[in-house]
């Protein structure tokens, strides 16, 4: 095993080769498709509750942390509960928590800095060692065998993130395409790995703001963990290609570019069917929901019932500004329609937005009749 010595940012590589080039066309037609489609859904907070939730997911897999669905949206739910969350779930909420006020903080900002870097890495992990100060860091195999060992020294590591927070935010360094510097930033931050824990979730993270900053989206909404997960193995072995073949690694470069333009491509156009099978079913929600509840139907209800796939009588209280008689009379006609249904949770019962639900578990096969999901439950 020979030893990685990470580049200073930019590369003196040409990575806008042909093959780089077509795909990069194909993966920013999609991003663009997914950030037109976000704009049909009116509450932009809808999506960022339910798509980052499943961001959470999907990325805390990559580390074999793994909840249900169920788990995660009781879980998500009961913060205002005694609901007992188990600690994979804790650990997913965390990455959510951690993802949504990273989105707030370079939103503010209009800079990826190392500080934001930091805060975000400190959420994930709820510690404040910040970057890596003593040696002793590998990255090790199942079996034992180091594959890879990153900088040890603290001053090579501030140095190394200075040059990356440069390259995030500094246009005149790169003329690359964003997309393009994605990969090369990712790829360089998990090679520095300045953190003792929670490098790879914050590195996905780093991936969807960076998006957001460069104004590729404007929500933080890119399934882009799901990706890496069905093919971590593809994944690791193009990261490591680059550390073992340091010199004239030209086409491993490509081959890695071209692994993340490809998730780029195939995570953005899943993501459009999600956000326009949750339109869907908003839409067709409203059409029950309307002449159910005549005069008395608030669009707000709608809203709580997607914010919140678990919703509760004090969400409705808070968000309806009602009282909780007339929150109770509208979770007992929601059920009368079906779509909920009522489940116990610890001392509280929460209502079940079912149709949303199973399009969240059904994600991987969203071309069906999403009328027929409502259907099926409205009898």
């Amino acid at each position: 095993m020979t030893q990685y010595h990470i580049p200073t940012l930019p590369l003196s590589y040409d990575l806008e080769t042909k093959a780089v080039l077509k795909q990069l066309n194909n993966s920013n037609r999609a991003l663009a498709e997914l950030k037109g489609v976000a704009l049909t859904i009116p509450n932009e907070n809808i999506l960022i509750s339910t798509l980052t939730l499943q961001e959470a997911k999907d990325s805390s897999e990559v580390e074999n942390i793994v909840t249900t669905q169920d788990d995660l949206y009781q879980g998500a739910a009961a913060s205002f509960s005694d609901y007992v969350v188990n600690a994979a779930t804790k650990e997913v909420l965390n990455y959510r928590e951690a993802l949504e006020h990273g989105f707030r903080l370079v939103k503010n900002k209009g800079v990826l800095t190392s500080s934001v870097i930091k805060e975000i890495q400190k959420m994930l992990e709820h510690n404040s060692a910040g970057f890596r100060s003593v040696p002793g860091t590998s990255l090790k195999r199942s079996d034992g065998k180091t594959v890879y060992t990153p900088p040890q020294d603290k001053q090579v590591i501030l140095g190394l993130m200075d040059n990356l927070e440069r390259f995030i935010n500094d246009d005149s360094i790169s003329d690359l395409d964003p997309l393009i510097k994605l990969a090369v930033i990712h790829h360089q931050f998990e090679s520095i790995h300045p953190f003792y824990d929670g490098n790879g979730r914050t590195g996905r993270i780093i991936c969807v703001l960076y998006l957001v900053l460069t104004g590729r989206l404007d929500l933080p909404i890119l399934y882009l963990s799901r990706y890496i997960t069905h093919n971590k193995g593809e994944y690791y072995r193009l990261i490591q290609a680059i550390r073992d073949k340091e010199k004239d690694n030209a086409d491993e470069w490509e081959s890695w570019v071209l692994f993340m333009l490809r998730g780029i491509e195939e995570t953005a156009i899943e993501t459009t069917r999600l956000v326009k099978g949750i339109a869907k079913l908003m839409a067709d929600f409203k059409a029950v929901l309307r002449p159910k509840f005549g005069k008395q139907y608030r669009h707000e209800l709608l809203n709580n019932l997607f914010f919140h796939p678990y919703t509760k009588v004090e969400f409705l209280e808070r968000e309806l500004m009602v009282s909780r008689v007339t929150a109770h009379r509208y979770l007992n006609s929601l059920l009368e329609t079906g779509l909920v249904d009522r489940v116990k949770l610890g001392k509280a019962y929460y209502y079940m937005n079912i149709p949303l639900m199973n399009l969240f578990i059904n994600v991987s096969d969203l071309s069906g009749n999403i009328v027929e999901t409502i259907e099926s439950v409205t009898g």
